[in-house]
């Protein structure tokens, strides 16, 4: 099997450190879209917070509700910038005496540092956790069957703006099954079921599922397909919640006070996020490479927002995840670099 890894072929992205194919990337799209296949996200960092005090500690320092997280429960959270903009996410994993967080390459340091400022006096050890534990994700149809059943991820709908007072339940907004697995933790989430293994056993673990792998080309493809943001592709340092599709996973607008609030309620209630999260669709006439992260969305010669994440889908082409300004209407004509480009409206 040809393993060609992220270095190989992009030296400078921070994906570096997984396999980017092993050979057929469509064909790797196809598995994971139709049956399972196993991505390598080893180099996802992770945070470690034991400690008696963690939920509510976290709770107090997030987006999301996590004042009565226990034992088997998983879900998402936020640290916003004291004027609302998106400076870290994390998925938040319990085992009943730890709770993993685990977060974008190169993210981890900004999570751990922010989170040692907070601790006072609160009994909790937050340490850095990457040398420890890997992430793993098991992605299609047939990935809860793998580690036998997680039922399904529940993700709460975002209520309307000016909603009636006990409309979000005192809860998490999204609740993913977290089972033992492997030595580690199965974490039941929206593309399949993510595995949190002890890394020096990665190979054992790997040999154990006996699933076919699928590098992170075909991991990225599935996710543009679904709309799912990833920090750092789909935000910049003005992104706010509402803007970047993070609201439902990862911010419950009924909990107490936390850092940024004031922003979320204000953006939510007056119903006018300043962008939004589309997908795009370029014709690839000019070019069959996707654009660049970062490369200027363009009406008219006016820039009117910014590529995500970009990729070749083995059904839908190239497409991109685009943050673009809110009242350009879904059937503009775009320019994405040599690409014309066109709003998926689903």
């Amino acid at each position: 099997m040809t393993t060609v890894t992220i270095e190989d072929l992009t030296p400078d992205s921070a994906d570096v450190g997984v396999a980017a194919h092993y050979g057929d990337p469509m064909r790797e799209q196809r598995t994971l879209e139709t049956a399972v296949g196993l991505v390598d996200r080893s180099n996802r960092e992770v945070i470690a917070v034991p400690g008696d005090e963690r939920a509510g500690w976290l709770h107090t320092l997030t987006t999301q509700h996590l004042s009565d997280l226990s034992a088997g429960q998983g879900s998402e959270l936020l640290v916003l910038s004291p004027h609302g903009h998106i400076e870290q996410h994390a998925y938040v994993t319990e085992d009943g005496t730890t709770a993993w967080l685990d977060t974008e390459p190169g993210a981890g340091a900004g999570l751990l540092n922010y989170l040692a400022m907070m601790r006072f006096f609160t009994r909790v050890e937050p340490r850095d956790a990457t040398g420890e534990m890997a992430v793993l994700s098991l992605v299609g149809p047939g990935a809860a069957d793998v580690v036998g059943g997680l039922g399904e991820p529940r993700i709460t709908a975002v209520p309307g703006p000016k909603f009636a007072a006990g409309a979000v339940s005192p809860e998490p907004t999204s609740r993913y099954a977290v089972r033992a697995f492997a030595g580690g933790l199965a974490r039941r989430v929206p593309l399949g079921v993510d595995l949190l293994v002890p890394r020096a056993s990665v190979g054992a673990v790997t040999a154990q599922l006996g699933v076919p792998p699928a590098g992170l080309w075909a991991y990225e493809a599935i996710r543009v397909a679904h709309r799912i943001p990833r920090l750092g592709w789909e935000t910049d340092h003005k992104t706010i919640p509402a803007e970047a599709g993070f609201m439902a996973a990862a911010v419950h607008l009924e909990k107490g006070c936390y850092r940024g609030q004031e922003t979320v309620a204000r953006v939510h209630h007056l119903g006018r996020p300043p962008r939004r999260l589309v997908l795009l669709h370029l014709d690839g006439v000019a070019t069959d490479q996707p654009p660049a992260q970062g490369t200027p969305v363009t009406l008219d010669d006016r820039v009117v927002g910014f590529v995500g994440t970009s990729v070749r889908h083995h059904e839908l082409g190239m497409i991109a995840l685009a943050i673009v300004k809110r009242n350009v209407a879904d059937d503009a004509r775009l320019v994405v670099g040599e690409s014309a480009a066109l709003i998926d409206p689903a």
